[in-house]
C-alpha cells in the first residue's frame, strides 16, 4: 500500500497453479518446508502483525515497534525506501531497525517500496533496483536470516500491462540468489498487489521453481477488490492447494471508492489455513481510515485497529511468538491457570467493559480469549493481552453470559473462568433530528453536510453521532468534527467548536466524501445511542 495508493474494481479468476516442488537447500533460519514457512528448528511459523511506514516516520519507529509487540504481534513489516522515489534508508539504518525488531521479538519483513505500481505510476522504480538495493545492504542482512524476510519490492506493477510482472520478479529472485542471499524472499502481486487479474496466480509455480532454494513465498494485498467471501477463500486455496507458500501481505477492511472489503473472511480464513497476514497499517497514513491508531498512540485504537488487535481471529487471540525468541517453547504443553471470575464495569447499552484476575502459566500468559456463552454454545467475541478487556456491539436491553479463557504462546489455553451474567442498559434518550444533503457531486466524490440540531430543553455536550452509508461511499475528509469509519458505518466526533450543541440549537458538519454510481443517503441517524429525528 502506498500512502495514497490505487486499488481496482473485480478479481479475475485464473487456474491454479500447479504443484510446487518440494524446496532444496534450505535457508539457515526461516525457510520454506512443504508449502508453509518455518522457523530454522522446523516450527511453523504464522505471521500475525501489522505494518510500518518507517521511511516516513523514522523518529516513531522505536517507540512503535515496542507498542506493536506489546499489542500482541509477532511480526512488522516495515516500510524502507532504495533511493529511487524516497531518500535511500542506509545500511546503519536498516541494521539498527532490524535490532530494534529483535529487541521486541518481532519477526521483521523488510520491504522497498519506491517499486510500488510500476509501469502505470512514472514515479515508480524497478524490481532490479531494488536489488541492487538489498545487495548494498548484504553485510547488514547476512546472518539475520532466523529474524527477517527479504520483500523485495512493494506492489511492484501497476494496472497497465500486468503480465509483465513475472519477468522482472524472476530476474530479482535470481540476482538475489547469486548474490548469495539465504534469505526467505517475499514477492508481492501485480495489479497494486491485489492481483486482480490472475497474473501472479498464473504464474507462481514458474516463479517459485526459480529459485533454486525453494525459499519464496508470495504475498497478496487484499483490499476493495476482496469485497465478497468467495473471491478471498478461492484466492488462499488455490495455492494451499498446490502447496505454493502464500500470506497477505497487507489488507484493510474500510471501506474506500471501490468496495467495501470482507477483512472478516480474510482473518478467518487465514487462521483456517494456518496463513501468515499483516494488517496495514499502525499509523501515519494520508488517509487516516486506515490507521490501526491514531497518532501512533496505541491507547487510541481506531475502530480498523480494535478490529484487528482485539477482534475475533484478530492478533491477540491468535499470534504465537517466534521461537526463536522463545515463545511458544517446543514441549509446552502446561496450560495456564483459570484466570479469575470476570467483573462488569461501564455497562451501557451497547457495551461492557469486563475485568478479571490474571491467570499464571510456567512459560507465561499470552493473551486472553472472551466468550458469550448462550446454553452450550460459545462464541468469541474480544481478545485481549492484559486482564482487561470491552465487549462492544450488544443490544440494548439484553442479558448476556461472559466468561474468559488464558492461553500461552504454545498455544494451550486454560479451563474456562466462572462466568458474569451482564444486561445492558436502555439507549439514552435524546433529543435531536439531523439534517443530512449533499452540497455537491462529481465522477467519484461529492460534498456533504450535516445539520445536527438539539431539540431538547438542555445543551448536549461530548457528543457522537452515527449513521452508515450503504454505497461504499468513504468519508476522505471533515471539517467541524472528525470521522472514523469501519465499513459502511460512520462516527462523528464534534470538533472543539463544535462539541457543545446548545438548547434549541444546532451545529452543522461538513465533509467530503468518495463515492462510485451510487450515492445513497444515509436514512439512520443516533446521537450518543439514541436514535434521531430526521429532517
Amino acid at each position: 500500500m502506498v500512502l495514497v495508493g490505487a486499488l481496482c474494481p473485480a478479481v479475475a479468476q485464473a487456474q491454479p497453479p500447479a504443484p510446487a516442488r518440494s524446496s532444496g537447500t534450505l535457508a539457515t533460519g526461516l525457510h520454506i518446508s512443504n508449502g508453509r514457512l518455518v522457523e530454522g528448528n522446523g516450527n511453523d511459523f504464522v505471521m500475525r502483525g501489522v505494518n510500518h511506514a518507517h521511511t516516513w516516520y523514522q523518529g516513531r519507529t522505536q517507540q512503535s515497534l515496542a507498542d506493536i509487540k506489546a499489542m500482541g504481534a509477532n511480526t512488522v513489516r516495515v516500510v524502507l525506501a532504495d533511493g529511487h522515489r524516497w531518500s535511500a534508508n542506509s545500511a546503519a539504518d536498516v541494521a539498527n531497525v532490524v535490532a530494534q525488531c529483535k529487541a521486541n521479538r518481532l519477526i521483521c519483513v523488510l520491504e522497498v517500496h519506491d517499486t510500488t505500481g510500476y509501469g502505470e505510476d512514472s514515479a515508480a522504480g524497478t524490481l532490479d533496483q531494488a536489488a541492487d538495493y538489498w545487495i548494498g545492504l548484504k553485510d547488514v542482512l547476512a546472518g539475520q536470516e532466523n529474524y527477517i524476510i527479504v520483500n523485495i519490492g512493494n506492489e511492484p506493477w501497476g494496472n497497465t500491462s500486468p503480465e509483465g510482472w513475472t519477468a522482472p520478479t524472476t530476474a530479482a529472485i535470481k540476482k538475489l540468489r547469486n548474490a548469495g542471499f539465504e534469505h526467505t524472499i517475499m514477492v508481492d502481486a501485480p495489479n497494486w498487489g491485489q492481483d486482480l487479474q490472475g497474473v501472479m496466480r498464473a504464474n507462481a509455480q514458474s516463479v517459485y521453481a526459480a529459485d533454486p532454494t525453494g525459499n519464496l513465498i508470495f504475498s497478496i494485498h487484499m483490499y476493495s477488490v476482496y469485497d465478497t467471501a468467495a473471491e478471498i477463500t478461492d484466492y488462499l486455496n488455490a495455492f494451499v492447494n498446490a502447496k505454493l507458500p502464500i500470506l497477505i501481505g497487507e489488507f484493510g477492511g474500510p471501506a474506500d471508492q471501490w468496495g467495501d472489503p470482507d477483512e472478516d473472511t480474510m482473518m478467518a480464513t487465514a487462521q483456517q489455513l494456518g496463513l501468515g497476514y499483516l494488517a496495514w497499517s499502525w499509523s501515519g497514513n494520508t488517509d487516516p481510515v486506515l490507521d490501526l491508531t491514531l497518532n501512533f498512540d496505541p491507547t487510541q485504537l481506531s475502530s480498523w485497529g480494535q478490529r484487528v488487535f482485539n477482534g475475533v481471529n484478530g492478533i491477540a487471540q491468535t499470534a504465537k511468538e517466534a521461537t526463536i525468541f522463545g515463545g511458544g517453547t517446543p514441549g509446552d504443553t502446561q496450560a495456564p491457570t483459570t484466570p479469575g471470575t470476570p467483573a462488569a464495569s461501564a455497562v451501557t447499552a451497547t457495551s461492557a467493559t469486563l475485568t478479571w484476575t490474571a491467570a499464571t502459566d510456567n512459560v507465561g500468559v499470552a493473551g486472553y480469549d472472551v466468550v458469550r456463552i448462550s446454553g452450550t454454545t460459545e462464541t468469541d467475541v474480544a481478545a485481549s493481552t492484559t486482564s482487561t478487556a470491552t465487549v462492544t456491539g450488544l443490544t440494548a436491553n439484553t442479558a448476556y453470559t461472559f466468561a474468559v479463557y488464558a492461553r500461552d504462546a504454545a498455544g494451550n489455553r486454560s479451563a474456562r473462568s466462572a462466568t458474569v451474567n451482564v444486561t445492558t442498559g436502555s439507549a439514552p434518550a435524546v433529543a435531536c433530528s439531523v439534517g443530512y444533503r449533499v452540497v455537491g457531486e462529481w465522477p467519484g466524490g461529492f460534498q456533504g453536510e450535516i445539520a445536527l440540531r438539539n431539540t431538547g430543553a438542555s445543551a448536549i455536550s461530548g457528543w457522537k453521532l452515527v449513521f452508515a452509508f450503504a454505497d461504499g461511499q468513504t468519508v476522505t475528509n471533515m471539517w467541524g468534527g472528525t470521522a472514523t469509519q469501519s465499513g459502511g458505518t460512520v462516527s462523528v466526533a464534534p470538533a472543539s467548536y463544535t462539541s457543545t450543541v446548545p438548547a434549541g440549537g444546532s451545529v452543522t458538519v461538513g465533509f467530503i466524501g468518495s463515492k462510485g454510481a451510487t450515492n445513497t443517503a444515509p436514512t439512520a441517524f443516533t446521537l450518543n445511542g439514541g436514535a434521531c429525528a430526521t429532517s
